[in-house]
């Protein structure tokens, strides 16, 4: 079951809340779209077929898509809830080639501060602005296309990551988890993602973050236990690697509406 909600409406866009309650493990029948589109994934994770390529998505994968591509898709985990920005023809369109992309922190702050815009109702300006700025950011880093085998691996560990599995706690847990070398590991998941293992881990916990100073968040020290920072420090320390913010500074960011 497919829900959506356009959320802000212009003639060159539109932003939607897409929400899908699918649990089909197979991929569905082809779809044909005649727009540019970013999909950024809020909650959940589902798979994405075109091209003869398929991507595993979720809120550090999304991907661009473009007029004519055939598309297909699987919800073998369940639902998912996601923001689509569709830009009409001619509009961006060197910004937009089709492809998976990773959502760095740096994107999902935009996209934050997108639906924040949102709310704040000014969508000829502060919305519009917010939406350059995101499509800008997020055709910024594709990821290549890679073997099944590898991007089964890469999948896996990125799901396991993104779960708080018990083996997650560490690379030679997860390494042994997924039957594979720490080395090998490290090495095709740099090669695929385009970062390191923990920096990916550490985006995971950054996102989690921009999630709960969203939600009005205000005890750093609990949120850095919560999240598994040593401490308050180490959360303000990785939060401004990542976003060049202290997570004071963030929050204000996201609270922002012009």
């Amino acid at each position: 079951m497919l829900s959506t909600t356009t959320v802000a409406a212009r003639p060159e866009f539109t932003v939607t809340t897409v929400t899908c309650r699918s649990d089909h493990t197979h991929f569905s029948a082809p779809e044909v779209r005649d727009d540019h589109r970013l999909v950024l994934v809020r909650r959940g994770r589902f798979q994405r077929q075109s091209d003869g390529d398929r991507a595993d998505l979720d809120p550090t994968v999304g991907y661009l898509g473009v007029p004519g591509e055939e598309e297909r898709f699987a919800h073998p985990v369940g639902g998912d809830v996601c923001t689509v920005v569709t830009v009409a023809p001619g509009r961006w369109e060197g910004a937009v080639d089709p492809r998976a992309v990773y959502i760095d922190a740096r994107i999902d702050l935009a996209h934050h501060r997108v639906l924040a815009a949102v709310r704040g109702g000014d969508i000829d300006y502060a919305l519009t602005e917010e939406l350059v700025r995101l499509v800008a950011l997020a055709a910024g880093w594709p990821i290549p296309r890679s073997r099944p085998t590898d991007r089964a691996l890469v999948t896996a560990a990125r799901e396991a990551i993104i779960d708080d599995a018990p083996e997650s706690v560490g690379l030679q847990s997860l390494a042994a988890s997924l039957k594979v070398s720490p080395y090998r590991l490290s090495r095709v998941f740099s090669r695929h993602m385009g970062l390191s293992l923990t920096r990916y881990r550490n985006r995971v916990r950054v996102g989690r973050t921009i999630d709960r100073l969203t939600d009005g968040e205000t005890g750093l020290a609990d949120l850095a236990a919560h999240l598994g920072f040593a401490d308050q420090a180490h959360l303000t320390r990785t939060v401004r690697e990542h976003l060049g913010h202290t997570p004071t500074a963030l929050r204000r960011l996201l609270t922002e509406t012009n």
